[in-house]
C-alpha cells in the first residue's frame, strides 16, 4: 500500500535520513523545514501522513499540529510526532495538540514502518468514508459522523502479569471502562457476548507463543475484525516483525509509557471505528434507493456517481485505481432451466462471496442483470489482477444451492480489469473494462482479461 508522507524537520540530515528510509519502501515523500512550509504543502498536495519534529524554530511541532487538526481540510490527516526518548512531557503535550502517534529518536525502522503502514490503512478508510459521504449527500442519503468516541469500545488484555494488567487498565480508563483481562488463551471462550474491538497480547506470557495466539484469534469469526496488538520487549522485535506479517496490527514496548500506550490504542480504535462505520452505516442501513434490492450491494445509480468521485480523487492524488467488471457465464441457462427464483439464489450467493472477498474500502455494485462492478482503490494493476484471478477461482469452486433441487450447480465468471489513466474520463474507464470483459467472454469465458 503506497502513501504520500510529509516529513517536517528543520535539520536537513534528519529529513534526508527519513526520506531515504521511506523511499526505500516506495513511499512518496515531501519535505518541509518549518511548520509554515508544512502547512503550505498540505494546502497544495494530497498528503496521507505527516511526520512532525517537535523542536523547530518559530512554529514548533505542537503549534503546527494544532493548525493541522483545526483545519477541516486536514484534520483527518494522521500526524506522528517525532520526539527524543526522554521527552515524556512532549508526548503528553503532543496528545493534547492532536497527535495520532509518536516516534522516538533515534528512529527504529520497525517502528517507523509499522506506524506508517497502520496510519496509511486508517487514512485510506477515512478517505473512502469522506468520498462516500460526498456521494451520499448528492443522493440525499445519510452521512457518517467522523467524530471520535471510544466509551463503547471493548478491549481485551491477554497477560498473566496482574500488576501490569492493572497499570494498563488504569492508563486506558479515560478512553473506555470496558476492559477485560485473561491470563491464558484457553479462557477466551468464557468471554460470552464480550466481543473486543482491540486485543493486547503480552509477549511475556509463558503459556504459549503469542503469535500462535494471534493466529488462533484471527481464525475465530468473532475476532475477524478485531485489532490485535503486541506488548513486547526490545528483544522481541524479530517476533514483532513476524507478527506484522501474520496480521498483527501494531505493537508497543515494555516498560509501558502511559501517553504512548493511550495514543497507540486510540489510533487503532479510531481506525476500527471508521471501518465499522463503513460496514454498518454505509453498507447495511443506507437509503434503499442506492442499494440493489436483491443482492444488497450498491446499485447502478450509486456507482455512476461514486466512480466520478473516485476518478477525480485519483487524478489529484496520483493514487492507483482499478476497476473490475464481472459477468456470470451462461446465467440465462439458470433462469431458463430452473426458473427465476433459482437465478436470484445464484446471484445472492455470488454477491455474498464478493462481499467476503474484498476490502471494506472497495466498492461493489450491481451494474445490471448478472454484471457487477468492483472499484479497487489504492492498488496496482498487478495486485488487482491477482485479486481478480483469486475471485474467479473462488466463484468456480462454489456449490450454488438451488431451492428444491438436491444437486448444487457449478458456475463460472468472466472478468475484465483495467487500471485508471489520469487522462481519461470516468466513462472511458468504464468503456475499457467493458471491452476487457467482452474479450473474456468471446475467448472462452471463465478467465480474467486485462484491458
Amino acid at each position: 500500500m503506497t502513501a504520500t508522507v510529509l516529513v517536517v524537520d528543520d535539520l536537513e540530515p534528519n529529513v534526508k535520513l527519513l526520506e531515504a528510509k521511506l523511499l526505500s519502501e516506495y513511499y512518496t515523500v515531501l519535505s518541509a523545514n518549518s511548520g509554515a512550509k508544512a502547512l503550505e504543502l498540505l494546502r497544495q498536495n494530497s498528503v496521507d501522513i505527516v511526520l512532525l519534529d517537535v523542536m523547530m524554530p518559530e512554529m514548533d511541532g505542537f503549534e503546527t499540529c494544532k493548525y493541522i487538526k483545526s483545519n477541516p481540510e486536514t484534520t483527518h490527516i494522521p500526524v506522528v510526532m517525532v520526539t527524543a526518548l526522554s521527552e515524556i512531557e512532549d508526548r503528553v503535550k503532543g496528545l493534547e495538540s492532536g497527535a495520532d502517534e509518536f516516534l522516538t529518536k533515534p528512529i527504529n525502522d520497525t517502528a517507523l514502518f509499522a506506524r506508517v503502514k497502520s496510519l496509511t490503512r486508517m487514512k485510506t478508510v477515512i478517505d473512502e468514508l469522506k468520498l462516500r459521504n460526498k456521494t451520499n449527500e448528492e443522493l440525499g442519503g445519510q452521512v457518517v459522523d467522523l467524530k471520535d468516541n471510544f466509551t463503547d469500545s471493548k478491549i481485551l488484555l491477554l497477560d498473566d502479569d496482574m500488576i501490569q494488567v492493572k497499570n494498563i487498565k488504569a492508563s486506558l480508563s479515560d478512553l473506555t471502562q470496558q476492559v477485560q483481562s485473561l491470563s491464558t488463551p484457553e479462557e477466551i471462550d468464557s468471554l460470552g457476548s464480550f466481543i473486543p474491538d482491540l486485543v493486547i497480547i503480552s509477549c511475556q506470557m509463558d503459556v504459549e507463543d503469542p503469535l500462535r495466539i494471534g493466529v488462533m484469534l484471527r481464525s475465530k469469526p468473532v475476532f475477524k475484525n478485531s485489532v490485535i496488538m503486541l506488548l513486547a520487549e526490545e528483544e522481541n522485535i524479530p517476533m514483532v516483525i513476524k507478527g506484522m506479517e501474520l496480521g498483527i496490527n501494531d505493537y508497543f514496548i515494555y516498560p509501558v509509557d502511559k501517553s504512548e500506550l493511550k495514543a497507540r490504542v486510540k489510533t487503532q480504535l479510531r481506525r476500527k471505528q471508521y471501518q465499522d462505520d463503513l460496514r454498518s452505516e454505509l453498507e447495511e442501513s443506507f437509503d434503499l434507493s442506492t442499494k440493489d434490492g436483491l443482492t444488497g450491494v450498491f446499485n447502478r445509480r450509486y456507482f455512476d456517481i461514486h466512480i466520478k468521485q473516485m476518478t477525480e480523487k485519483a487524478k489529484t492524488s496520483g493514487q492507483k485505481l482499478c476497476l473490475m467488471m464481472l459477468d456470470m457465464d451462461h446465467f440465462k441457462d439458470v433462469n431458463d432451466t430452473y426458473g427465476h427464483p433459482a437465478g436470484d439464489a445464484v446471484l445472492k450467493t455470488l454477491t455474498n462471496t464478493l462481499k467476503s472477498s474484498f476490502r471494506v474500502t472497495d466498492l461493489i455494485a450491481r451494474y445490471g442483470g448478472e454484471e457487477f462492478m468492483v472499484l479497487l482503490g489504492n492498488i496496482t494493476l498487478e495486485q488487482g489482477i491477482a485479486i481478480a484471478e483469486k475471485t474467479r477461482a473462488n466463484i468456480e469452486a462454489i456449490d450454488f444451492i438451488i431451492p428444491d433441487y438436491s444437486q448444487p450447480l457449478k458456475k463460472t465468471t468472466s472478468i475484465g480489469i483495467v487500471e485508471f489513466q489520469p487522462s481519461e474520463s470516468a466513462q472511458d474507464f468504464i468503456n475499457r473494462v467493458d471491452k476487457a470483459l467482452y474479450e473474456a467472454k468471446e475467448t472462452g469465458r471463465n478467465k480474467v482479461v486485462v484491458g
